[in-house]
């Protein structure tokens, strides 16, 4: 009679998880989950399944179910406290993946490290840096850091400073800076393109330009925005000074 009820409680759990597992798969692809966290979800369901039958099934068996309840404590503590470090990076995957800060192909900088996200494991995030090299973040670390994420807007502001000397003409230095912006074909114009003066610094006066471009453009834009600046410098006779101190000499008798 025992024997038939284990079986029985087997079959019975066994349905129970295919039907959950169903239920779950469909839940989760309507919440457009994360697949590795969809599955991470559904094995602990089904781990939760088949530990409740266990229990059923000890307890049909005359086995003491706060003996199995105590052995199983103690064997997670122990298993918990030796896997506290990995425990943490995988709780720190669910919650990237739940709470999305940044996807697959977004470049992020994030404590000290910067790149485009290859992947985003369970425990581990993967980013590919500029210079092709391949950095693996542990997801507690990076969960519990601040991450910028820089592609996560459609357009980025280009902001640039440059210095020019006290005696250059101040107002011709900023309409060339103006006219270096709006003459780069992918420079934003309708978004507006702003120059002013930024600092009156020891050496220089400081000019900044800003101006938006499409969040993929952004180096490039920056990059030919500088060099448009400096050719204009040179051919119209705007000093861009080096830095410089003034020091007077006195003679004392």
């Amino acid at each position: 009679e025992d024997c038939r009820t284990v079986r029985w409680i087997s079959g019975l759990s066994i349905t129970t998880e295919r039907v959950v597992r169903r239920f779950l798969q469909k839940t989760f692809e309507r919440m457009n989950m994360d697949p590795s966290v969809s599955r991470f979800l559904i094995s602990v369901a089904d781990a939760c399944i088949y530990a409740l039958a266990i229990f059923i099934a000890a307890d049909k068996l005359g086995i003491p179910s706060a003996s199995i309840i105590a052995l199983l404590g103690s064997a997670g503590l122990a298993v918990g406290l030796s896997l506290q470090g990995s425990l943490a990076n995988v709780a720190g995957g669910i919650l990237l993946m739940l709470l999305r800060p940044f996807g697959v192909h977004d470049y992020i900088v994030s404590d000290g490290y910067e790149g485009t996200v290859q992947s985003i494991g369970l425990a581990y995030t993967t980013i590919i840096t500029v210079d092709n090299k391949k950095i693996t973040i542990p997801n507690g670390q990076i969960s519990n850091s601040t991450v910028v994420n820089v592609t996560a807007q459609e357009k980025r502001r280009v902001d640039l400073v440059v210095g020019i000397g006290y005696s250059s003409d101040m107002k011709k230095a900023k309409e060339l800076i103006r006219c270096v912006y709006e003459n780069h074909p992918l420079v934003l114009a309708e978004d507006g393109i702003t120059v002013y003066v930024n600092e009156l610094a020891d050496s220089a006066v400081m000019i900044g330009g800003r101006g938006w471009t499409k969040t993929e453009n952004y180096w490039q834009v920056r990059w030919d925005v500088l060099e448009g600046i400096k050719e204009a410098f040179d051919a119209n006779g705007i000093e861009i000074p080096f830095n410089q101190m003034d020091i007077n000499i006195r003679h004392t008798s």
